[in-house]
């Protein structure tokens, strides 16, 4: 009952780590700190089962840890277009390099081994819904590919290691989400336009908007992480919700917030991004019995309170 959460204090490996914790694990979060922040779990400080250590995982002589561990979760990379494009080398390094070293642990430590992967295994997609068994359409050299080729890298090496030497291992496809603890201005759609709203800038919206995303609020995807976590499941699953909604649309939900209602503006849409972004959750559905509870409206409730407080807080600093 003892984790090693890379990426810990990242936007989803801090919510990983609460939820762990509440279910009665040890944690040890790694992480450097290039996007994560130690404020995600400054709340944790406090218990005895959790601690935090910096570190770059993917350096060779990384992720060296004492005792018994009894699950190896890889969440540590760079995920908004901003980020891993900022920071390319360190993305696809945390891919390979930082996969293998968290592969390397769970195979000394004989513990299972959970990737966390992408859609954006998926590219550019030419079908919708997106299932599990679709290879995906992407642009292996493009300025996307740094972080859809590490992602698809980590999920073969993490295959090679279960099919070679026994790890027991999950992999993830994780659909958009969003939540508290998200940074404010990310890059992603979510937090670039309540940040605008917030600083009364017009919202930008790259291409016409018809492009179509699918937004799982954060507690939902890690119910279904941690479902996943306790299954026999070795192939990848998707997890996400599977309601699609135009840009423009949710743009739309998010004026709907604010008084001063903000104008939207349009700007040439990125090289690469995908039109259609949208999971099949069948499988999730029949092997975790799982699905998403919390629709848009609460979702965006909740997410909103958090980032309204947080430009305060940041605003007064």
């Amino acid at each position: 009952m003892r984790a090693v959460v890379t990426g810990g204090a990242g936007f989803l490996g801090s919510h990983l780590c609460d939820r762990l914790l509440a279910e009665g694990w040890e944690v040890l979060a790694v992480d450097n700190f290039i996007t994560g922040s130690a404020e995600n779990v400054r709340h944790l400080a406090q218990n005895a089962k959790f601690k935090l250590k910096n570190e770059d995982v993917s350096k060779t002589d990384a992720l060296k840890v004492d005792g018994e561990v009894g699950y190896v979760l890889h969440f540590a990379s760079p995920a908004s277009p901003p980020d891993y494009l900022k920071h390319p080398i360190a993305t696809m390094m945390v891919g390979s390099i930082g996969t293998q070293n968290a592969l390397e642990l769970a195979l000394r430590k004989n513990a299972k081994f959970f990737m966390a992967s992408t859609s954006e295994c998926y590219g550019d997609p030419e079908m919708s819904p997106q299932k599990e068994e679709y290879w995906g359409h992407v642009n292996s050299v493009g300025p996307r590919a740094v972080y859809d080729e590490a992602k698809r890298f980590s999920e073969a090496m993490t295959m090679a290691y279960y099919r070679h030497y026994g790890v027991d291992t999950r992999i993830v496809r994780i659909f958009n989400t969003y939540g508290p603890r998200m940074r404010l201005n990310d890059g992603r759609a979510l937090p670039n336009f309540v940040f605008q709203a917030l600083s009364g800038q017009a919202l930008t919206i790259y291409g016409d908007g018809k492009q179509t995303r699918s937004f799982c609020y954060v507690d939902d995807l890690i119910d279904g992480i941690y479902k996943l976590m306790l299954s026999d499941e070795h192939m990848p699953v998707n997890i996400g919700n599977s309601r699609e909604i135009t840009i423009l649309e949710f743009a739309e939900r998010i004026r709907e917030h604010f008084d001063n209602v903000p104008l939207i503006i349009f700007e040439p849409l990125p090289q690469d991004d995908p039109k259609r972004r949208c999971p099949d959750i069948s499988k999730a559905k029949r092997i975790l019995k799982w699905e998403p509870k919390i629709n848009l409206e609460e979702g965006l409730k909740r997410t909103l309170a958090y980032f309204k407080q947080e430009f305060s807080r940041q605003r007064s600093a």
